[in-house]
């Protein structure tokens, strides 16, 4: 245990909850995190399964490196937070 004390942490200036963040709710966000999932269980299982399975976890962190590059292309393509082939539900 530490015998420091805890500091009172202030906020000097509101924060405002107001302004749209745009967190990538998108098609573009979507595809590149679930392609980049997909690597991820491929690398796991690699490793999982051991030294003889070096060239699965290779191509898990390739599927990685293409859902790395899919993001980018697909918000460059509209399909990006605010792009236009997407339809402006108002949500």
């Amino acid at each position: 245990m530490s015998n420091k004390s805890a500091q009172a942490v202030t906020v000097h200036e509101p924060v405002d909850h107001s302004i749209e963040l745009g967190h990538g709710n998108s098609p573009a966000a979507w595809t590149s995190v679930t392609i980049m999932l997909v690597g991820t269980i491929i690398g796991c299982i690699a490793f999982v399964i051991g030294e003889s399975a070096t060239t699965l976890f290779w191509i898990g962190v390739g599927v990685i490196v293409v859902g790395l590059i899919a993001g980018p292309v697909l918000r460059a393509a509209g399909y990006g937070v605010g792009g236009s082939k997407l339809k402006n539900t108002g949500h």
